[in-house]
């Protein structure tokens, strides 16, 4: 009986994983483990949801600059929301004193999403043109 309860349950979990396709490792920017990236990915295609901004504080005048690594993670917490896979083109500057800020760098990158890689002709040249 133990034997018949142990299989059901062990069929029971590993069943999912039987019927689902293998996933596609996502793209990822190895320096600062976001997909986030200062220039444009040609390899595929993509189309474009539109351009994220962020904007990164320091907590007081004595601290570090923010790091490009909170910077990118901050970007890509916004393309998340708009349904991204990756951003693309990302640019920052220096963090500058503002009324508000003792130091804020601002942050600005394309949130894209890929298209299947049998897309159209169509879908590769718009994404090309980018």
């Amino acid at each position: 009986m133990r034997f018949v309860l142990i299989a059901a349950l062990s069929m029971g979990t590993a069943a999912p994983a039987f019927g689902q396709a293998p996933q596609a490792h996502p793209l990822v920017n190895e320096e600062v483990g976001v997909p986030v990236f200062p220039y444009d990915i040609t390899d595929r295609p993509y189309e474009v949801l539109g351009e994220v901004k962020a904007g990164v504080r320091k907590a007081t005048v004595f601290s570090k600059s923010p790091s490009q690594d909170k910077i990118y993670k901050e970007l890509w917490e916004r393309a998340q929301k708009l349904g991204a896979d990756a951003v693309v083109k990302a640019q920052y500057g220096d963090a500058h004193v503002s009324a508000f800020s003792w130091g804020k760098a601002n942050a600005t990158g394309t949130a894209v999403r890929f298209l299947p890689a049998s897309g159209t002709t169509a879908a590769v040249t718009a994404a090309g043109s980018h």
